[in-house]
């Protein structure tokens, strides 16, 4: 894997990769505060202050791509903008794992308290599900503490009796009308909010609802407890990273305000 690109912010850092067959991928490395993990009980997600966000003793992270590129192309994903995609073999999900290891050479992820995969880059993981899981298989005997957390937009007929243990589940729902979520992520074999609300996973953490909220009109909250029980769901509402995908479908700067500290 090549760098072609690199940012960093105040909690981490952001990779555009090329693989050796030209295909692009993006890697993220962050950390957070431990506080941050028991968000649900506490009622609050917010940092306690902007002075101090954490370190990769505390809640260490890594994104990792399971595509290159995505086929789903939701409205405001800047996956979007690749012509070509690709699924990810399970060794290049992991490469990343490495990867970000080694750019951190004085940090151990045995020594955090916690040491977390995100599988919310590019790509939708349950349309490369054989490879995710794999990869986690992989890492898991590498590593046997470390926590997974595997988003995806809901699509019918997929298999979550393996989300179990340090395996958690997040659903990207986005909104809370079903014809405008099918707007949102124009895919065609998408779970209805009834079959969402029926998912219950083994995970030693709740199911999270992550709703990205571009407009007002994608919340409702008589729905949200409707379908979704709070003995087994997280609600988390997520910012627009505005890219060019998202402004080029008017979508604007969403609800909640998105504020990165550099």
């Amino acid at each position: 894997m090549k760098v072609i690109n690199h940012r960093e912010f105040a909690n981490g850092q952001v990779f555009a990769l090329k693989l050796d067959d030209g295909f692009l991928i993006e890697t993220t490395d962050t950390f957070l505060p431990f506080y941050t993990k028991d968000a649900a009980s506490q009622h609050d997600n917010a940092l306690h202050s902007k002075y101090w966000v954490g370190d990769r003793s505390e809640r260490w992270m890594v994104g990792v791509s399971t595509m290159s590129g995505c086929p789903v192309k939701c409205k405001f994903c800047a996956a979007g903008k690749l012509k070509k995609w690709r699924n990810l073999e399970a060794h290049e999900i992991i490469d990343q794992v490495y990867f970000v290891l080694e750019q951190n050479h004085n940090n151990d992820p045995g020594y955090c308290r916690e040491f977390k995969i995100n599988y919310t880059r590019m790509g939708e993981p349950f349309l490369n599900i054989d490879n995710v899981k794999r990869a986690i298989a992989s890492i898991t005997k590498w590593r046997p503490l470390t926590h997974h957390y595997v988003s995806t937009i809901g699509l019918k007929g997929s298999d979550f009796s393996w989300i179990k243990d340090n395996i958690t589940l997040q659903i990207s729902l986005h909104s809370l009308d079903e014809e405008r979520r099918k707007w949102l992520i124009p895919i065609n074999n998408l779970m209805t909010l009834d079959e969402l609300g029926a998912i219950r996973t083994g995970s030693k953490l709740k199911t999270t609802i992550n709703l990205t909220l571009v407009d007002e009109k994608d919340f409702d909250i008589k729905k949200l407890k409707k379908y979704f029980n709070p003995d087994y769901f997280f609600i988390k509402l997520s910012p627009i990273n505005e890219n060019e995908i998202s402004k080029g479908n008017d979508l604007g700067k969403g609800v909640i305000e998105q504020l990165n500290l550099v």
